[in-house]
């Protein structure tokens, strides 16, 4: 039960806002230490006032002690009852005054007709005692009495009652006066604590205010640092935050924005690879159909010929030039083949099939290439690896023959620690390749070389500037195999897709 209603006062608490629960604090402490210190205040002046009260009550006693002294000795007590009656008359606070003999009897008193006999128990002093006090409650409240020996008791005893009404009063007063002290203080500590609260409270309703501008994509808004203390660190930190936030949504959209260029670029690759393989298939059908059907239609006539032909030296004739037809139809198969995929390749491997290709293309577009190879030592990388880094560097020589107007071309390669090293270096005109690769035109070539090194897990890079030749660098895994290609390539897909 106890832990429910506690549950259901914390539940109650939070939903209160801070500047409430901060002002409820300090009204809290202001009327709890304003009661207290009230309390403690009306309980000190009670405290000295009775005291005071008290004093005076010896003093008045031990005066009228005195003062009665010589009329008690000659029994006049007429006297004795005028000076009680003129010492109760002039002082406000005193109740009664009245005296009695020796044996207990009342001399005379200020009661008038019946005298209370219940007083004469009520206090007693001893002959040894200067004075003897005592306080007890009657109808108008409570009586201070004190009782003072006359002549040490041989004449009797003088008994004073003290009223509290004015003590009561002027303790009563002082509390008031103290309380609306109190209570201005306690006011002007709650206008303090309000603008307090509202000082403390507005900087946090400004940033809550800033997160649901930001919860709303808005990163360009910033908190006004209004102080040092804590809600000026609050302030700072929300600042950097936002600041680390703008940051990070900017590279998102910069990663995004590239693999969105990169998506195009792939698709216009692949457009461009399937035209490729459709204009390739045309030339494979028109060269099949022009040359090598022409070259078998030619032995097909040049057999029926020869049926006919009579004499053996026309038939040699005949037989030369047929070979000549099938010889030439075989070079056009050949070449054809290589152009598809260089057999040395499968054969010998990288480097030969690379040798190979260099002498071609110098014969071709007589331009130097100086080759180099290192680490290889006889050596194979892996298939894919062999095709890719082919492939990379003959795209690379061809562009150097398209675009570069180079004089000397410069390829090495370069197999250490596992994976395979790539430079193609020409001493052509140059160019910028940030506007070449983004270009639809011109940068599908750069792109598909790019695409082959990032499909088996490695790098490709490009250094040029217009004048100063181009240097490309390739770097692969040397074991990469089709399966880690496909890893990697679902990897990415994964990520562009998580991103779009």
């Amino acid at each position: 039960m106890k832990y429910r209603i506690y549950k259901q006062v914390a539940q109650f608490l939070k939903k209160i806002k801070i500047q409430y629960k901060i002002l409820g604090l300090v009204v809290g402490v202001v009327v709890l230490l304003t009661s207290m210190i009230v309390w403690q205040m009306g309980n000190i002046l009670t405290t000295n006032l009775r005291d005071q009260l008290d004093k005076r009550a010896v003093s008045i006693g031990s005066d009228v002690a005195a003062r009665a002294t010589n009329d008690l000795l000659i029994n006049n007590t007429y006297s004795v009852y005028g000076m009680i009656k003129e010492t109760v008359k002039n002082n406000q606070d005193v109740l009664y005054i009245f005296i009695v003999d020796s044996q207990g009897n009342v001399l005379t008193h200020t009661f008038g007709d019946v005298f209370p006999t219940d007083l004469l128990k009520a206090n007693k002093v001893e002959t040894t005692e200067k004075y003897h006090l005592t306080a007890f409650r009657t109808e108008v409240g409570v009586v201070r009495d004190v009782a003072i020996p006359i002549l040490s008791g041989k004449l009797g005893t003088v008994r004073v009652g003290m009223d509290e009404v004015g003590l009561r009063k002027a303790v009563l007063s002082m509390v008031w006066s103290f309380l609306a002290i109190a209570l201005f203080v306690s006011a002007v500590g709650i206008i303090a604590a309000v603008i307090l609260t509202r000082v403390l409270t507005h900087p946090i309703k400004d940033l809550v205010s800033l997160t649901q501008k930001v919860s709303q994509g808005d990163l360009k808004v910033q908190g006004v640092v209004q102080s040092e203390d804590e809600i000026g660190v609050l302030t700072k930190a929300f600042n950097q935050m936002i600041l680390s936030l703008s940051e990070s949504d900017r590279e998102r959209e910069e990663l995004l924005q590239q693999l969105k260029e990169k998506e195009e670029m792939r698709l216009q690759l692949l457009e461009k690879l399937i035209t490729a393989q459709e204009e390739e298939r045309k030339r494979i059908s028109r060269e099949l159909h022009d040359e090598t059907s022409q070259a078998l239609t030619s032995l097909m006539v040049n057999l029926k010929v020869l049926e006919s032909e009579a004499s053996f030296c026309n038939v040699g004739d005949r037989l030369r030039e047929m070979r000549q037809v099938v010889s030439e139809t075989l070079d056009e198969v050949h070449h054809l083949a290589r152009d598809l995929r260089p057999s040395v390749l499968d054969d010998l491997g990288l480097v030969p099939a690379l040798e190979r290709y260099v002498r071609e293309y110098e014969g071709t577009y007589g331009i130097e290439v100086d080759f180099h190879n290192m680490g290889f030592d006889g050596e194979r990388v892996s298939a894919p690896a062999e095709v890719a880094l082919y492939r990379i560097i003959q795209e690379a020589l061809t562009n150097v023959a398209k675009y570069a107007k180079a004089q000397t071309v410069s390829v090495l390669l370069d197999w250490r620690d596992n994976w395979v090293s790539a430079i193609v270096e020409d001493d052509g005109q140059g160019f910028e390749p940030d506007t070449v690769i983004t270009s639809p035109s011109h940068g599908l070539g750069l792109f598909g070389m790019q695409e082959r090194a990032t499909l088996l897990g490695g790098s490709f890079s490009i250094e040029s500037r217009p004048g100063n030749g181009t240097t490309i660098y390739i770097k692969v895994s040397a074991n990469s195999d089709i399966e880690n290609c496909e890893k990697r390539d679902s990897g990415g897909k994964e990520i562009k897709n998580s991103l779009g």
